[in-house]
């Protein structure tokens, strides 16, 4: 499966933007899915997951509150809705695809991945 992430942008903190990741291929909607995120100097960390109905999401503590994942097995697409934007939230934004569906919060776990969006926050 390939993925293309975007939404990505500039926003001024306590602005919103909602990222898109559209997957190729007809397995998507038994993929669990996630959304990583990396910061210069940092290793990639995980933001939130969805698992393949829609059912359960998780979403890391830094987000809670701020984020949704949600995505449209329809439209072969998975989005995450960030709100309340910090400048510490800056980073490339990954998605990525779990074909076992667990939806976990390793990036080990995942098989496929998009190639990134960036997102900058301003104070």
């Amino acid at each position: 499966v390939q993925l293309q992430a975007s939404g990505g942008g500039l926003v001024q903190a306590g602005g919103s933007l909602r990222l898109s990741c559209a997957a190729s291929g007809r397995a998507f909607s038994g993929y669990a899915m996630g959304w990583f995120r990396q910061a210069p100097g940092k290793e990639r960390e995980f933001v939130a997951a969805i698992r393949r109905n829609g059912g359960s999401t998780y979403l890391a503590d830094s987000v809670k509150g701020r984020f949704t994942i949600s995505r449209d097995n329809a439209k072969n697409t998975v989005y995450l809705q960030m709100n309340s934007l910090r400048p510490e939230d800056t980073a490339v934004y990954y998605c990525a695809a779990d074909r076992w569906g667990a939806g976990t919060t390793s990036v080990y776990d995942y098989d496929y991945w998009g190639q990134g969006t960036q997102v900058t926050v301003s104070s």
